[in-house]
């Protein structure tokens, strides 16, 4: 049985319609990541599910319980927020012990469960200090002790780490993921963040405009994007113009101005469904940049220019031109990257692109 079944929600603030359509299934002790740039109703579904607001339209089942009309404190759910909304004069343990106030668990078994929650986020020592004595990356393992220690059906976390600095955000989405493993409770996790969404999530939803674009495992989503959306939000891709000019159950074959033919994989071309306009998707990772003398490979390979280099310390983004043809590549270097102005080889390979219908 699934966690929680979203079907045909909707949500309208007055005339914008801030949720059209959404029906998912979120697993049982899954990590569910709802994906999107700002305003494209990811925080909307999460504080619906949550039972802050409710939705104009559709079910919420969570647990097999339709929750439409069952308020936020009878869903037994756990919530973490970005600003971590911890009472500052209660110490961190009567900051976690707070959800179990309603519940009817005796002092000794609170504390107990107290006791387990600060070991699981390696605070053990803390109990007795106050929220401003500690760090925020200690503050934000105490909102998420406090969500857990209450045994919630269905973990909701929305951007929680964005307020954090780049080095402990990267440690704290470790630590995140260690826990949600460690006591198998079903998340759905809210983020703008596509590296975050990327190494955390089981299964990614993406949105935009209020609307699914794609539902799917990471590296799914990642190298087989449904939409042109998901394929220029999620990571950087160049996407050109092209025509399908045959396709079987084996392949797609694009001709491409200015690159020629090209025959893309089958599975990296689901959506493809007969011949005409399309796009080709190479994602800048999987474009090598080569000497211009370097001696071929299996790839084909076209000359083209740098335009600009963005070093990045291990690897350099460099954007380019073949022909009339902007390119971005991001690789790792081994020493120096390439110069501004410097001919090279572009080296690309057909089972690394996939392939849209054009929508234009």
């Amino acid at each position: 049985m699934s966690a929680v079944t979203l079907t045909n929600i909707v949500k309208r603030f007055g005339s914008v319609t801030a949720v059209h359509r959404m029906s998912m299934e979120i697993a049982n002790g899954g990590f569910t990541t709802l994906l999107g740039p700002s305003g494209c109703g990811k925080t909307t579904t999460l504080r619906m599910i949550a039972g802050l607001i409710d939705p104009s339209e559709g079910d919420i089942t969570i647990k097999g319980r339709r929750v439409n009309d069952i308020p936020i404190h009878k869903r037994n759910l756990g919530l973490v927020f970005q600003n971590y909304a911890l009472f500052p004069h209660k110490t961190v343990a009567e900051n976690v012990a707070f959800g179990l106030k309603y519940r009817n668990v005796s002092k000794a078994d609170a504390q107990e469960k107290v006791r387990r929650a600060l070991d699981l986020v390696q605070l053990p020592q803390v109990g007795e200090r106050y929220p401003k004595a500690l760090s925020g990356g200690q503050q934000q393992r105490i909102a998420l002790a406090r969500a857990i220690v209450i045994e919630p059906d269905v973990l909701l976390l929305d951007e929680p780490l964005s307020a954090l600095d780049a080095n402990l955000r990267e440690d704290m989405r470790i630590e995140l993921k260690r826990i949600q493993h460690r006591i198998g409770v079903t998340t759905v996790f809210v983020t703008h963040d596509q590296s975050e969404a990327l190494a955390m999530s089981d299964k990614l939803v993406v949105m935009s405009n209020g609307v699914v674009e794609q539902i799917g495992e990471p590296e799914e989503v990642y190298t087989t994007p449904a939409s042109e959306f998901v394929a220029r939000f999620l990571g950087t891709s160049n996407i050109l113009d092209a025509r399908c000019t045959d396709l079987d159950t084996s392949s797609v074959v694009l001709d491409v101005p200015g690159i020629g033919r090209i025959e893309v994989p089958r599975a990296r071309a689901p959506h493809i469904s007969g011949k005409g306009a399309a796009k080709l998707v190479l994602r800048a990772e999987k474009l090598t940049v080569a000497p211009a003398d370097a001696p071929g490979d299996d790839a084909i390979a076209l000359p083209g220019t740098v335009e600009a280099v963005d070093y990045q310390g291990q690897a350099a983004r460099y954007f380019l031109r073949l022909g009339e043809i902007p390119l971005q590549a991001i690789n790792m270097i081994d020493q120096s990257p390439f110069a501004e102005g410097q001919a090279v080889s572009l080296r690309l390979r057909p089972r690394d692109c996939a392939a849209l219908p054009s929508t234009e």
